[in-house]
């Protein structure tokens, strides 16, 4: 059966030879885009188009129709190769059409080599634009998935290969339509007609045409290059000049897809994966997940690409990220489409005023109330299925994870040695979504920090994060966040320094000893309690210095330093720095802000956040935004380049892949717990003795 796809959504393929069938409501040009683990191109060689059509493992037609087949051999890609993008444009002088919008909506099939309909998607609410990103095959951990994406460029196809990373999208762009305009092309074969034992499968169009006059893989000599490890007689050889089709291309010996033999597929679920995920070994990597007799592999902690365990598990990590996110987007477009569904159903049976009254009109409703029932229970259970998985892979890779990357609850932290370099990235929290609040994915930065921390103290801007019902969840989760109900300013207060403490000394922990260092900028003197941990264990030699001489001292030392290291830098000067300048890695943070800052301090922290951390030199603002007000738009710039967190759960923050507002929970320790004591007194330990 064929599984119909909304945008978002994805679905296992169980096989790797398949095509992908197009069919538009007029003439439009077909291509693929290989792309890498962010889906960048590497460059024009990486695009397959009617005027270079064969690509290693790839064949596209030649001209503009409106239906296309492509064939796809995801064995034959290069290992580089994580995500196959299918593309669609419309051509310019050919049909008449200027955007989607103007005719029937799109419609990709993606089909095993036998005809059999896997998965279709129908390409919906296009208005303006005339080139569209259609579905992706992309790879998660040694198997492929489809996802149904529908994203359109009015700006046509230069803007699609220019938002892939193409550097040379408008060029490439003029060449496909030049290939297009001259017809270097044949026509795509209509169908052969049925034959006995050939029957039409019910979802899958038209029967298929054999196999010898389907497209295939571009195929390549043995004189090319080796053939991929793994890949069966007949399989598509990677040239070792590299994809391509150009003036300087080997010649290519000639074997039809009837030659190929399809797939075998078990049928057995596919592991929901993300891209980084390793498609060949790297060294030292963990050993293949063990399946399950009737479910999908067991979950690996470290199971990524990557040459070290944290990278493999920072990828990881970022995998999971993904893969909960475009899992709540799918669900969240099939729940939208349920309703509106229902909407336009019942719109109808109540046009008619006959069907008002009486059992015809409550019959059609409760029909439509049955048909949304039916597609909101579909749409759960597969968001259920992935968050399983989700869930099994979070409760092997959190005991696994490095200090850099563990919560204060981790036992990794009781056995804590001072390490001897720093490492990758910086756990700064835990982020959730509403539907699905046992799941925690860690919120990992990369080191050295690039941007400024702040965490907000201010009571009014809570639950302001998100659009709509995701802010209202915020704000329902503030007030859920302490027993007491919400808490009051000075409470607030208390906890964002809480929380920059926690932050400050995972950094003093996770760096080598003497490598990182803290310094505190308090006015009034009230953040002491929770400096303790940091001042009694000698993180810190002393507690700051209250008042506007406090503020001018720390702020006048750390300008001296991103000046002096500046300098030396620029002209490759190390030698030449005072021998009493600390170079080690410097967090500031600012407790109260603006309290006890006059013009001239403002001016040195806003010189300090632009050019600190390149020099090694960060900032973290403890600050209630609202109390800055006087100064107007002069410190805009200042919250701009800094990331918000909270000391309190918060749905603020948005990822880069389908911008859900996801709630960030601080990375604080256990009530009572001395966790963070002890590890700042055995750090204090190994300064003593280097």
């Amino acid at each position: 059966m064929t599984a119909e796809l909304v945008r978002g959504q994805n679905h296992p393929l169980d096989r790797t030879r398949v095509e992908i069938r197009v069919a538009a409501g007029g003439p439009v040009v077909a291509g693929v885009t290989l792309g890498d683990e962010q889906g960048r191109l590497s460059g024009a060689e990486a695009v397959a188009h009617p005027g270079a059509p064969r690509r290693t493992g790839i064949e596209v037609p030649r001209q503009a129709a409106a239906e296309h087949r492509i064939a796809v051999d995801l064995d034959a890609l290069p290992a580089t190769v994580h995500r196959v993008s299918v593309l669609l444009a419309l051509p310019s002088g050919i049909g008449g059409l200027t955007a989607f919008g103007a005719a029937a909506a799109p419609a990709v099939t993606v089909t095993g080599l036998d005809g059999t309909g896997l998965v279709r998607y129908t390409i919906t609410g296009l208005g303006a634009e005339s080139a569209v990103v259609a579905v992706e095959l992309y790879r998660r951990q040694d198997a492929w998935k489809v996802r149904a994406v529908g994203q359109g460029y009015a700006d046509g196809l230069p803007a699609m290969l220019r938002d892939q990373g193409l550097a040379q999208a408008a060029e490439l762009a003029a060449e496909i339509e030049e290939a297009v305009g001259l017809g270097q092309a044949r026509a795509v074969p209509a169908p052969a007609p049925m034959t006995a034992g050939r029957a039409e499968r019910s979802g899958t169009g038209p029967a298929t045409a054999p196999a010898q006059d389907r497209p295939s893989p571009a195929p390549t000599t043995a004189a090319d290059g080796p053939a991929r490890s793994g890949a069966g007689a007949g399989a598509v050889a990677e040239p070792a000049s590299g994809p391509g089709t150009g003036a300087g291309a080997k010649a290519a010996a000639t074997t039809k897809a009837g030659d190929l033999p399809p797939s075998p597929a078990d049928g057995s679920p596919i592991d929901y994966q993300h891209p980084r995920r390793r498609s060949t070994p790297a060294p030292s990597a963990p050993a293949p997940s063990p399946s399950t007799p009737d479910g999908p592999p067991l979950p690996v902690a470290g199971d990524a690409a990557g040459w070290s365990m944290d990278e493999r598990l920072y990828n990881q990590v970022w995998g999971m990220f993904e893969d909960l996110a475009r899992s709540a987007a799918a669900y969240r477009s099939a729940a939208d489409f349920a309703e509106s569904r229902l909407e336009q159903e019942l719109d109808r049976a109540l046009a008619d005023p006959r069907n008002r009254l009486g059992t015809a009109g409550e019959a059609a409703r409760a029909t439509a109330r049955d048909k949304h029932a039916t597609l909101v229970t579909q749409a759960r259970a597969a968001l259920d299925r992935d968050l399983a998985q989700l869930m099994a892979e979070s409760e092997v890779v959190e005991p696994a994870l490095p200090p850099a990357f563990a919560r204060w609850d981790n036992p990794v932290w009781q056995g804590y040695h001072v390490p001897q370099e720093r490492p990758m990235a910086l756990r700064l929290g835990d982020l959730h979504l509403p539907e699905v609040l046992d799941l925690r994915i860690p919120m990992l930065v990369r080191l050295p920090l690039e941007r400024g921390l702040w965490i907000d103290s201010g009571p009014d801007s809570y639950g302001s994060g998100g659009p709509g019902p995701e802010r209202d969840i915020g704000r329902r989760e503030l007030a859920g966040a302490l027993t007491d109900g919400p808490p009051d300013e000075a409470e607030l207060r208390r906890l964002a320094m809480e929380s920059a403490v926690a932050i400050a000394a995972r950094l003093l922990a996770i760096h080598p000893a003497g490598e990182f260092a803290v310094q505190v900028i308090d006015p009034g003197g009230t953040a002491a309690p929770a400096l303790a941990p940091l001042v009694e264990s000698g993180a810190m030699p002393a507690y700051p210095l209250p008042g506007a001489k406090g503020v001018a001292a720390v702020l006048e030392e750390l300008t001296r330093r991103v000046e002096l290291v500046r300098m030396a830098v620029r002209h490759r000067a190390a030698d030449a720095l005072p021998a009493d300048l600390d170079t080690a890695e410097q967090l500031l943070i600012v407790h109260d802000f603006p309290h006890g800052f006059d013009d001239r301090a403002l001016t040195r922290l806003r010189y300090l956040a632009d050019e600190g951390p390149a020099v090694g030199v960060h900032l973290m603002l403890v600050a209630n935004r609202a109390q800055s007000r006087e100064y107007g738009p002069v410190l805009d710039p200042l919250w701009r380049s800094l990331l918000r967190l909270t000391p309190v759960p918060d749905a603020h923050l948005a990822d880069p892949w389908v911008g859900h507002a996801w709630t960030y929970e601080p990375p604080l320790a256990p009530q009572g717990s001395q966790v963070v004591r002890q590890v700042l007194g055995r750090l204090a330990e190994a300064r003593r003795a280097a």
